[in-house]
C-alpha cells in the first residue's frame, strides 16, 4: 500500500513496486486485490521517491502471533524459571494481538504509558489471501512493554497490555511466488547499531502448520496476519543487557527478500 506524498491518504492504494516506480492497481485494498485473484488492472504509476509506503493492511481482520522459534521460547521461558513444555513441539500456539493498533513504515510509535522496558521483536508475518491461504509475507515488529507484560503473565493471562499499544507491519508484502518464508537473514538495528541477527530458516513449525492451526475450527479472512513469533536473539529481553528502547530511538527490522521496516519511538504521553 502507498500514497503519493502530496496527498493525505490514511489507507493508501495497492501498488506493485517495479524498480524505481510504483504501479497503482485498481483495487481498494490489498484484501480486495487478493480476493480478485491478483488480476487487478493497472491504474497509474508514480516514481518510488514520490510516494509514502503505508501499512500493507491498515485494519486486518485479526492478528494471530505465534511462538515458533525454539531459541526465543527457551530463553524467554528460562527468564521466568520455566522449561519448554512438550506441547510446544507438538502444536503451533498463538495469542491474538490488537488489530486496531497497526503502524506502517517510518511511522512514529507512541511510547506506552506505564513502562520502563520497551522492547522490539523481530518477526516474519504471513498475510492471508484468497480461500484462507497464505498470499505473501511481510516484516512484523511485535512491540512489547516487558514490565507490563511480566505482571500480567503472573496471573496466567496476557500478554494483553504488554502488547496492546502497537504492531508494525511493512514495508511491503512479497507474494509467495517470490518469497515462501522458508529462509532469509533477519536483522534488527537500533540507531544504526546491529542488536539482533537470526534466520527465518530456524523456525520450528512450518508455515503450513501455522496456517492450518490458525484455521482450525474457524475461517481465515483475507488480510488476516499470522506472526512467526520472535526469531532467536530477536529482542532485548533475550539479549539481557537492559538496554531498553527510549524515546527518539530508531528501530530497523530487516528480512532478506522483503526489506526494512523502520520506526521511531515517540515521546511518552503527557
Amino acid at each position: 500500500m502507498f500514497s503519493p506524498k502530496d496527498r493525505e491518504l490514511e489507507r493508501g492504494w495497492p501498488g506493485r513496486i517495479e524498480g524505481d516506480r510504483v504501479i497503482q492497481l485498481a483495487a481498494q485494498t490489498l484484501q480486495s486485490f487478493f480476493t480478485g485473484g491478483g488480476q487487478a488492472r493497472e491504474h497509474d504509476e508514480f516514481p518510488l521517491a514520490d510516494v509514502v509506503l503505508r501499512p500493507p493492511i491498515l485494519h486486518p481482520p485479526s492478528i494471530r502471533d505465534f511462538y515458533a522459534f525454539e531459541q526465543h521460547v527457551r530463553t524467554a521461558r528460562a527468564s521466568r524459571g520455566l522449561d519448554v513444555p512438550a506441547e510446544w513441539y507438538e502444536i503451533p500456539v498463538f495469542y491474538f494481538s490488537n488489530a486496531a493498533a497497526v503502524y506502517g513504515p517510518d511511522e512514529e510509535i507512541p511510547y506506552p504509558t506505564g513502562t520502563e522496558e520497551l522492547d522490539y521483536e523481530l518477526e516474519l508475518a504471513a498475510v492471508i489471501g484468497v480461500e484462507g491461504q497464505i498470499a505473501g509475507f511481510t516484516v512484523m515488529n511485535d512491540w512489547s512493554a516487558r514490565d507490563l507484560q511480566r505482571a500480567e503473565m503472573k496471573v496466567g493471562l496476557g500478554p494483553a497490555k504488554g502488547k496492546d499499544f502497537a504492531t508494525s507491519l511493512g514495508p511491503v508484502v512479497v507474494t509467495v511466488d517470490e518469497f515462501d518464508g522458508s529462509a532469509g537473514t533477519m536483522v534488527a538495528r537500533v540507531n544504526g547499531e546491529e542488536r539482533s541477527r537470526g534466520s527465518a530458516a530456524d523456525i520450528h513449525h512450518s508455515w503450513q502448520a501455522i496456517r492450518d492451526r490458525a484455521a482450525l475450527n474457524t475461517r481465515l479472512l483475507p488480510g488476516d496476519i499470522l506472526g512467526s513469533g520472535t526469531v532467536g536473539s530477536g529482542c532485548i529481553l533475550e539479549l539481557g543487557d537492559g538496554r531498553w528502547l527510549q524515546p527518539g530511538d530508531v528501530v530497523e527490522l530487516e528480512i532478506e527478500g522483503i526489506g526494512v521496516l523502520r520506526n521511531t519511538v515517540g515521546p511518552p504521553a503527557a
